[in-house]
């Protein structure tokens, strides 16, 4: 059977009437999130020397397909930068587990929780996140929270830096990746968003 596609399952999703509890959603989605880090942790076994790295998901709107969210996993030997819309986990090889650090919400939401002065009991965690983050504490609270000594990955890349230009890493500024130039698409070209095309 053929899979649907990104657009048909958008369009689909569109014109669904249900009202659906939010919470319920996330924790639906929870359950496949947590076997995709995991993967992620185990693929980059071989590739990180270190026995504890993090594994990071960050999510992100479809630029061209109203409605879709992407969840991108990617593993680091040492703690990101913190940003809107990121959940992080520290994966030990040893035990072969996920170890639960911090998830940041939407950069909007971010703010408004932490412009707030009363917040529910469930929001707590991630108003604490949210302060540190824009108060410029955030490793300092990771670490004390979760009792870490991990580095964040400009200590890693300056504590190592001399190690990393032994083995054959150069200094210098990182050059910018092209963007999208939207010019090239013509009228014709483009497809209405909410009208699905078969193969």
């Amino acid at each position: 059977m053929k899979r649907k596609t990104a657009g048909e399952l958008s369009l689909k999703a569109a014109s669904d009437s249900c009202k659906y509890d939010g919470r319920e959603v996330a924790e639906a989605q929870m359950w496949d999130v947590i076997p995709q880090a995991l993967r992620n942790a185990r693929d980059h076994i071989e590739k990180i020397d270190e026995d504890e790295y993090c594994v990071v998901m960050v999510r992100a709107s479809d630029p061209l397909i109203h409605g879709i969210v992407r969840q991108k996993f990617y593993s680091y030997p040492y703690l990101p930068s913190p940003r809107p819309e990121q959940a992080v986990w520290l994966y030990n090889k040893k035990l072969d587990a996920l170890r639960f650090l911090w998830s940041l919400p939407p950069a909007k939401v971010m703010a408004a929780i932490s412009e707030a002065t009363v917040i529910h009991k469930k929001w707590e965690r991630t108003k604490v996140w949210c302060d540190a983050f824009f108060n410029k504490q955030f490793w300092p609270h990771i670490r004390k929270e979760h009792n870490l000594d991990m580095l964040a990955e400009l200590e890693f890349l300056n504590a190592n830096r001399e190690k990393l230009i032994q083995a054959g890493c150069k200094e210098g500024n990182t050059l910018l990746t092209d963007s999208f130039d939207f010019s090239k698409i013509t009228v014709d070209q483009v497809i209405d968003s909410n009208t699905a095309v078969g193969a």
